[in-house]
């Protein structure tokens, strides 16, 4: 899959202009996603040198992303495109401003590996929650 992943509110804390903390498990999730052969590339409002710091961040990390702002690594953004928004050829979007909120990291991995939607995971983990309701305390301290 194709995966764009925004930077501030996702990666990171949002603190535009500056860098916030990492957001936990962020930069360890996407290194997994890759190692499972998706392509990331980092979509985000950041331009120019706030850009850059950004992909420095993440390298530091051990993050390279496949491209940035752009579908392929070859693309050339404009530094002054006549239209400010960049469409992207996505199969998924990891964006803190999706409708609802941010999953945590967990989640997202967990369905993208899976292939599942964000109401399929919840159901899913909807089910496990009341299989350990219905058993006796003294089963699940058991592992009955």
């Amino acid at each position: 899959m194709v995966i764009a992943v925004d930077f501030d509110g996702t990666i990171v804390e949002h603190r535009y202009p500056e860098i916030g903390k990492e957001i936990p498990f962020a930069i360890a999730t996407l290194k997994k996603l890759q190692a499972e052969r998706h392509q990331l590339i980092l979509w985000t409002v950041r331009e120019g040198r706030l850009l850059d710091e950004a992909v420095a961040f993440c390298r530091k990390r051990g993050l390279e992303f496949y491209a940035v702002n752009a579908n392929h690594p070859d693309e050339q953004v404009p530094s002054q495109p006549s239209c400010p928004c960049r469409k992207l050829r996505a199969d998924l979007f990891i964006d803190d401003r999706n409708v609802g909120r941010l999953p945590d990291w967990g989640a997202i991995y967990e369905m993208v590996h899976n292939g599942w939607s964000y109401r399929r995971y919840l159901s899913m983990v909807n089910d496990s929650m009341q299989e350990h309701v219905r058993k006796p305390l003294w089963k699940r301290i058991c592992g009955i």
